[in-house]
C-alpha cells in the first residue's frame, strides 16, 4: 500500500510539475503584446492600438491578413509536443486555430474549456472545410495567444449540453444533460450555441416586429403592469402588496390599448411583459411571458385587420430567413426541424371550409397515429379526439387539438404552415 501511495503521490507530481511548465507566465498588462502567450488580468490600466475581429465575420478573402480575436475555448486538441487544434467560440460562430512550437502549443492545450482567450493569428484557407466548425473554410495560424480568463470546474461540459436529438438515437450511451443540471446552471447551458442562437431569434422577432408596424404608421405605447384591479376576465390574477394595500400584475394590455384608440391613436402596439396566475402543464398557458399586442381602427371590415396580420407575419418569416439563417442552423443542428412554408398573402379559409376539411383529411392522420401509438394512454386520447372529428359540427367551435390537426393538413394539401380562418365574408 505504501509503494502504491508512493506512486500515486509522484504521478500527482509529475502532473502539477507539467501544469506548472505550460500554465505560462502572468504578464503585465502595458507590455504582454511582447510575448507570444501567458495570462493577463485586464484592470484598465491602458490603451492598446488593437483592432477586434468578430468569429462570423472571417472570410477567405481575408487570406494571409492578421487580425485579434476575443474568444472562448470551446476545445482544445494536443497532437504531440509542438502542435495543438483549438476551437475558439464567440456567440454563435465557432473556427479552427492552430499553434506551433512546443511553448505556445502546451499553453494552448493546457487551456480549460471555456476559458477566455485573446488570440492574434493569421487567416489562412484550409485544402478540406472544417465541418466540426461554423467557419468552415478559415482557420487562424496563431501567432500569439493570452489567456485573460481562466475557466475552473464545470459541472457540465458544453459538448455534452449540446448534443442533438439525432446524435443520442445514433448512440444511447452518450452523455447528456437533464433539465434540471440545465436550469441549475443556467449561466453556463446558455452558451451552447443552439441557446445563443434562440436569444436570437427571440430579439429578431421583436426587432422585425418593431419594424413593420413602425412603418405602417403604428405607435409604440407602453402600458401599467402594476394595476389596481384585474385586467381581464377569465383569467386568474397575482396579487401582491401594495403599501397598505394590494395591487394586481397585468394579465394583458388590452384595455389600455382599446383606450389608447379612442384617444385617437389609431394604431398602437406593445411588447412587454404579460402575468397570468393560471396552474396548467400545457404550452399555451405560462405564469409570465412576453406579449406582441396590437390594436388598431379599421375603415370598412375586420379584413383591413388580417391583412396587416398577414403582412405582418410575412415580414417576420422573411427577415428571419434573410437575416438569421446563421441562427437558425444553429438551431437546427441540436433540434431537428423542418423550414417553415408559408406564402404571402397566406391561406383564409371560411370556417365551414376549414371543418369540412378537418372532418375529409383528418381521420387518416389521426388512424395512423393510433396505429402507432407509444402506449395505451396516448390511445385512447387519439381514439377519442378522432370520434369527436367524425362527428364534428359545422356550427361547433375548433378545439387546440383540432387547430394543431387542421395545421398539419393545409401543410400536407397547401403547402403552408400559416392560415387564417375568417367567417362567411
Amino acid at each position: 500500500k505504501a509503494k502504491e501511495e508512493e506512486k500515486k503521490r509522484k504521478e500527482e507530481e509529475a502532473l502539477a510539475a507539467k501544469n506548472a511548465k505550460f500554465a505560462g507566465p502572468n504578464l503585465d498588462f502595458k507590455n504582454f503584446q511582447e510575448h507570444a502567450f501567458g495570462n493577463v488580468f485586464i484592470q484598465s490600466q491602458c490603451h492598446t492600438d488593437r483592432q477586434w475581429t468578430n468569429v462570423g465575420a472571417l472570410k477567405p478573402e481575408m487570406k494571409d491578413s492578421t487580425v485579434w480575436i476575443r474568444a472562448r475555448v470551446h476545445n482544445t486538441r494536443k497532437q504531440g509536443n509542438k502542435l495543438c487544434f483549438l476551437t475558439l467560440r464567440q456567440d454563435v460562430a465557432t473556427v479552427q486555430a492552430v499553434t506551433f512550437g512546443q511553448d505556445i502549443a502546451g499553453f494552448s492545450g493546457m487551456l480549460p474549456d471555456e476559458s477566455v482567450v485573446d488570440v492574434f493569428g493569421k487567416v489562412a484557407c484550409p485544402e478540406d472545410p472544417i465541418v466540426s466548425c461554423t467557419v468552415q473554410n478559415v482557420e487562424l495560424s496563431v501567432e500569439k495567444i493570452f489567456c485573460i480568463g481562466r475557466s475552473q470546474a464545470l459541472p457540465l461540459r458544453l459538448a455534452d449540453a449540446s448534443r442533438s436529438e439525432a446524435e443520442l438515437e445514433k448512440d444511447p450511451s452518450l452523455p447528456t444533460v437533464g433539465q434540471d443540471v440545465r436550469l441549475d446552471n443556467r449561466i453556463i447551458d446558455l452558451r451552447t450555441v443552439a441557446n445563443q442562437a434562440i436569444f436570437r431569434l427571440q430579439s429578431g422577432v421583436c426587432m422585425l416586429f418593431r419594424e413593420f408596424l413602425l412603418q405602417n404608421d403604428f405607435q409604440e405605447i407602453h402600458t401599467p403592469k402594476l394595476i389596481g384591479g384585474a385586467s381581464e376576465g377569465g383569467a386568474d390574477v397575482f396579487r401582491v402588496d401594495y403599501f397598505e394595500g394590494n395591487a394586481y400584475l397585468a394579465q394583458s394590455p388590452q384595455l389600455y390599448k382599446q383606450m389608447a384608440l379612442m384617444t385617437d391613436m389609431p394604431r398602437v402596439f406593445e411588447v412587454g411583459p404579460i402575468f397570468r396566475s393560471e396552474k396548467s402543464f400545457t404550452h399555451r398557458h405560462m405564469t409570465e411571458f412576453t406579449g406582441l399586442d396590437i390594436e388598431m381602427t379599421f375603415k370598412d371590415h375586420y379584413h383591413e385587420v388580417l391583412d396587416v396580420l398577414d403582412s405582418l407575419f410575412n415580414h417576420i418569416f422573411k427577415g428571419l430567413t434573410d437575416r438569421f439563417a446563421r441562427e437558425i442552423e444553429a438551431v437546427k443542428t441540436q433540434y431537428p426541424v423542418e423550414d417553415l412554408k408559408w406564402k404571402h398573402p397566406c391561406l383564409r379559409l371560411k370556417f365551414s371550409e376549414a371543418i369540412a376539411l378537418l372532418r375529409k383529411e383528418g381521420p387518416a392522420i389521426l388512424e395512423q397515429r393510433i396505429k402507432e401509438a407509444a402506449s395505451d394512454y396516448d390511445r385512447k386520447i387519439l381514439e377519442k379526439h378522432l370520434a369527436s372529428v367524425k362527428e364534428h359540427q359545422e356550427n361547433e367551435d375548433i378545439s387546440t387539438e383540432d387547430e394543431k390537426l387542421l395545421g398539419i393538413i393545409i401543410h400536407k394539401t397547401h403547402g403552408e404552415d400559416l392560415y387564417i380562418i375568417i367567417h362567411k365574408t
